[in-house]
Formats: structure tokens, sequence, C-alpha cells
């Protein structure tokens, strides 16, 4: 059975002749890789590269190997890696049901089996009874939420976190950063969390310092 997790094995990542990013790391289910340092150093090039969108000024060596499976070269769709942003990117011309309904595979098919798994997500997270809402009457930290269970719902291998509790005040951070580690653990995906705030890095784990 192939091994469980995340390892970024001899990754480097240059532009031009400048290796601005070396990390070698394991992520395994449910555990969390905190990227810190200054702006520009590379902590969102890393998460790019997971998700195969690098820049194409960048070059990449090394590997990338998720759940066993060597991803560094598949197209993004193939990946299976999930990314929360600090901007939730809610589409306004649907519904909170219509938004989580995006992330669905489409494996899932009727509209009672589609409503039902946008139903058992938004329970999840206690927003019950939402589904027809519309995204603009939502607080941040409900979209927040929402933007959580979309990707969730797309079934990710990996979960990849892009300063996402930057926008929430500090007890709403808290709040959504137990939510998403909770989630993360129970689920046992491996997480990479770019952030510049320390109490961040404390909940999540094991921290690498760039640049």
């Amino acid at each position: 059975m192939a091994e469980r997790g995340l390892v970024l094995e001899a990754m480097c990542i240059a532009r031009g002749g400048e290796r601005l990013v070396e990390l070698d790391a394991r992520v395994g289910p449910g555990e969390v890789l905190t990227l810190m340092g200054p702006s520009g150093v590379g902590k969102s090039t890393v998460l790019a590269a997971i998700t195969g969108t690098l820049d194409l000024a960048f070059r990449l060596t090394g590997r990338i190997v998720l759940d066993g499976q060597d991803i560094t070269a598949l197209p993004t769709e193939a990946r299976h890696a999930g990314i929360l942003f600090q901007d939730h990117l809610m589409f306004p011309h649907l519904s909170v049901g219509g938004n989580l309904a995006f992330g669905l595979l489409a494996g899932v098919r009727g509209r009672a089996a589609r409503r039902a798994r946008v139903e058992a997500a938004l329970a999840e997270v206690g927003l019950e009874g939402f589904a027809a809402r519309d995204p603009a009457t939502l607080s941040g930290g409900q979209t927040a939420r929402v933007a959580l269970m979309r990707m969730l719902l797309s079934e990710p291998r990996a979960l990849l976190l892009d300063e996402p509790f930057s926008g929430l005040d500090a007890g709403l951070r808290a709040q959504m950063r137990d939510l998403v580690f909770g989630l993360a653990r129970r689920r046992g995906l491996p997480v990479v969390l770019v952030t510049h705030d320390a109490e961040d890095a404390a909940a999540g784990g094991r921290v690498v310092e760039l640049g």
C-alpha cells in the first residue's frame, strides 16, 4: 500500500540562476507544515509548485509525491490538491448552495444526491439552512466556512492554505484555524500553511522559515 501524505523531495525552485527555495519535507495525514518568512521569499511559490500553477519564469527540480503518487508533472486538475486563499472568492451569481455544489465531483450525480451533500457540508460547519442564501449576506466567518467546505467537497488529498485566516479578527481567526485543522485531521489530509502569524504557526505544528 502506498504511503499516505505529502512528500516534497529535494524540492528546489529557481528563477534565472538564483535558487529561491530549497525544501525537503514530509507531511503525514493530518499533520501541518507551516512556511514562514518575509514577503517575496517564495512561500506562496511553493504552494503554486504543489498545485501545478507555477509561473513559467520559475524552474522546479525535485519531486512532489502525494499518497505515493509522483504528481510533479501532472496537470493541476489531476493533482487533487485543494487550496484556500485570503480572498475566499464566492461566485456572486450563485447561492451559497450553488457555490458549494460547484466543488462537487462530477461523479456525484442527481439533484437529490448533490443537494444532500451540500446540506451535509453546511451542517458540518454550523450553517444548516443556508443553502438558499445570497453569499453577499454572509459574515466574514461564514464566508470562510463556505469556502472551506466548497474546497473539501472536491475531495482533495492535500490541503494548502495561503494566509486564509488573515482577513479575520483574532477571535474568528482562532475559531477558523481550529476548524480547518480539525477537519484536516479527521479526513487525514496533509496540510501546508503559509502565514506571517505566530499564533497560526504555533497552532499548526512544524515550522520552516524561508528566506
